[in-house]
């Protein structure tokens, strides 16, 4: 069965879409705020997500950026605003479709089918990672470098993590914190580079020309698997 996570704030909005959507066979969960999007996003795994913009807290913007720093799990993002630059704004997060207020349940369905078509796969995880310098086993939380153990801590598998999940993909400073210390963190990104350096000294060759966890200035990190040299 097919896992469908509705975020909106309005009760009567998630209502009928549980009722419409449970009607069709589909299993509805749902959240009326970002943050608790996010949890429900991390332990019920759903399928695909319908995102209203206008949250209280984090907007719908906010709550995308924070997912595309973790998951790939499907966003339609659902909302009253038609204009040019919000729809371009929300696909350049990240999301995968977007439908405007007021919409019939038909093209619902058939938008939500066309994004699971498009993303047969998206919620498979990879078990390990290998690099010509180290091995990840992600599910065992184990790091090895020439064939020796070494020791990351929680906070340090929780950015690694994140990041190996996304290959080439930039996740910005924001994403990172929201997606390891959670959605009220007050973020600080000296924070990160602390634990990136601790990272870089465990994992990479030679950490001060980082090979696999680059760093774009200013903005985020990016995991390269397979470094140009």
């Amino acid at each position: 069965m097919t896992k469908v996570l509705v975020v909106d704030d309005e009760p009567q909005i998630r209502r009928a879409l549980s009722l419409n959507l449970g009607a069709r066979g589909y299993e509805v969960y749902e959240a009326a705020t970002g943050e608790v999007a996010l949890t429900a996003t991390a332990n019920e795994h759903p399928d695909i997500v319908l995102l209203d913009l206008g949250l209280p807290g984090m907007d719908g913007v906010m709550v995308l950026e924070a997912l595309r720093g973790w998951t790939k799990v499907p966003v339609i993002v659902l909302t009253v605003r038609d204009d040019e630059r919000t729809k371009v704004r929300v696909l350049e997060a990240g999301a995968d479709d977007y439908v405007t207020k007021p919409f019939g349940m038909a093209e619902l369905v058939a938008r939500i089918r066309a994004v699971l078509r498009r993303n047969p796969d998206t919620i498979d995880d990879p078990a390990e990672i290998a690099t010509d310098h180290f091995r990840l086993d992600l599910a065992g939380h184990r790091a090895f470098v020439a064939g020796e153990e070494v020791r990351l801590t929680p906070l340090e598998w929780g950015i690694v993590g994140h990041l190996v999940r996304n290959p080439h993909r930039l996740v910005t400073y924001r994403q990172l914190l929201t997606a390891v210390w959670g959605p009220t963190y007050d973020p600080d990104p000296n924070l990160l580079r602390v634990h990136m350096g601790h990272i870089r000294r465990k994992l990479e060759p030679q950490p001060s020309q980082p090979l696999y966890f680059i760093t774009d200035s200013g903005v985020g990190y990016r995991f390269q698997p397979s470094p140009d040299r």
